[in-house]
């Protein structure tokens, strides 16, 4: 059986499909024959009414236009709209009465997946006969129905919403020069697509697909993630994603629902959504070696070996750690090989990504993970592999190197590095290559992180570098640290405030050889 594409949630007035009447309902601006074609289909299996392609064309255009119709008199803003849990045959009846085009556009939706799922497996026809015509196998206009159906923002509703992003995700790849290839190894007989009149669509879908995902709101994010999942199968719409800021507002939504496995209301991920989000970032990870673009936005912050790592470490659930897993050894085998980037643009390959991986304490959580003895053989491999390649880069690093890429992370924590004895033989080296001290000012930036324990750290190394850099107190101070320590003091974490005490104590000393 073919794959058939993401899910896509039942909705939530379904009970009340069967009892449209379609001639009352005049603002459709329905034909005798298109209402003929409705009726006929609801009779018939789906594959029946899609075993001739003329026929199959016609009932996807009268759905197209139903959806365009129903929206544009108000269907999808209207009590529908505002339902989101199933609903029992009666409450569906009363919300066809109250709010038929609101119904009719949940219909329209709910049957053009229906449609693209059955032709996904294994059908005669396909969503290129369907949706593209012409020799050129051009997208039909009325694929703009389900683009205005995401257009109405806050007015639609989450069903609606999710379903047209989801339908026309799936119509649209179809297009994509990778996946006509991938038919042709599968030897489906398919006429050919038109990329170039699916590319304007794809830009508007996943401009739209991002902006929900720029969003703090759970619903925006969920509603989003079919469609996004969606465009993942295909080379070009991976690139797309990148190039409108994809991968950035994903390892933010990862590294901000990482920790709950309950769906609480604007906040929190439910594990199936943290486990396609996972997924998504995981595709993303495959078109690294081909694009240093893809290869700088991973790297950008450190943001997505964080996230991850933070996945690995603390996912409530196995198939998370696996697909985290598998993205980290993506990162930490790339090359720029087949693609190095414009002369002169830093270097950015697996050994980046490896150092990255060591700042943020990724061989603790490998050590621990291998001791679990998991049974799965893709995620023994892995493990095996980041142990080794994790060992093998921390030989090549000095302990510096290894201090200065943590705090460059802002991913601290406890360690050999955060002593007495390293400071006193490191001291001088925050002074950085320009002598900016640049290291030391991303110190007092972490003074003011949300992680008390990253704020404690900062504490004692800004204390350490006090105590150990000749005239450090002042440069400290020049550079606001102590404006930033001193309301630490009172913080309720009493490890934060213990030492926030100690570093503004050692500020305050003058000469440390007599305190020695």
């Amino acid at each position: 059986m073919a794959n058939r594409g993401p899910i896509l949630t039942p909705s939530p007035v379904a009970l009340a499909f069967p009892h449209i009447q379609w001639d009352p309902l005049g603002s459709l601006r329905l034909t005798a024959q298109e209402t003929a074609l409705l009726r006929m289909a609801e009779t018939n299996p789906i594959e029946y009414t899609l075993a001739d392609s003329r026929d199959a064309s016609m009932y996807a255009r009268v759905l197209l236009k139903l959806l365009a119709e129903a929206t544009a008199a108000g269907g999808g803003s209207g009590q529908v709209s505002t339902i989101k849990e199933p609903c029992s045959e009666e409450e569906a009846l009363n919300s066809l009465d109250a709010d038929p085009l609101g119904v009719v556009t949940h219909y329209a939706i709910s049957k053009l997946h229906i449609i693209i799922t059955t032709l996904m497996a294994d059908s005669s026809v396909t969503i290129g006969t369907v949706f593209y015509i012409g020799k050129d196998g051009v997208l039909v206009d009325q694929w703009k129905a389900l683009l205005r159906v995401l257009n109405k923002g806050g007015k639609g509703d989450v069903y609606a919403q999710s379903g047209a992003a989801l339908c026309l995700a799936l119509i649209l790849v179809t297009s994509c020069p990778s996946m006509q290839s991938k038919s042709l190894d599968d030897k489906i007989k398919t006429r050919p697509t038109s990329y170039a009149s699916a590319v304007e669509p794809l830009e508007a879908l996943t401009a739209w697909i991002v902006s929900q995902l720029k969003s703090s709101v759970g619903d925006s994010v969920g509603l989003a993630i079919p469609a996004m999942t969606a465009i993942m199968s295909a080379t070009e719409t991976r690139h797309l994603f990148s190039a409108s800021g994809g991968i950035k507002y994903l390892c933010r939504q990862l590294k901000g629902k990482k920790a709950s496995s309950k769906d609480k209301k604007g906040a929190n991920a439910t594990v199936q959504q943290l486990y396609e989000l996972s997924f998504c970032l995981w595709c993303m990870t495959y078109e690294l070696n081909g694009s240093p673009n893809i290869r700088s936005d991973f790297a950008k912050d450190g943001a997505a070996v964080s996230a991850l790592t933070d996945l690995v470490s603390g996912a409530p659930r196995e198939k998370v750690v696996r697909v985290a897993l598998s993205a980290l050894v993506n990162l930490a085998v790339c090359t720029a090989e087949e693609s190095p980037g414009p002369v002169g643009s830093p270097k950015i390959d697996g050994g980046v990504f490896l150092t990255e991986m060591l700042a943020c304490r990724l061989s603790k959580s490998i050590d621990y993970l291998e001791e679990r003895q998991f049974t799965d053989p893709d995620m023994i491999a892995d493990l095996k592999t980041l142990h080794k390649l994790l060992a093998d880069n921390y030989k090549e690093m000095s302990r510096w190197e290894v201090y200065k890429t943590e705090v460059e992370s802002g991913h601290l924590q406890w360690g050999s590095t955060h002593t007495e004895a390293f400071f006193k033989e490191n001291a001088r080296m925050m002074e950085g290559k320009d002598s900016d001290f640049k290291l030391l000012k991303v110190l007092i930036a972490l003074l003011s992180s949300k992680d008390e324990e990253v704020a404690a750290i900062a504490c004692h190394d800004i204390g350490e570098f006090v105590r150990f850099y000749p005239n450090g107190r002042a440069i400290a101070k020049k550079l606001g640290a102590k404006d930033l320590v001193m309301p630490l003091i009172e913080h309720e974490n009493i490890d934060l405030q213990r030492h926030a005490l100690q570093c503004v104590s050692k500020m305050m000393v003058q000469n440390w050889e007599y305190v020695n």
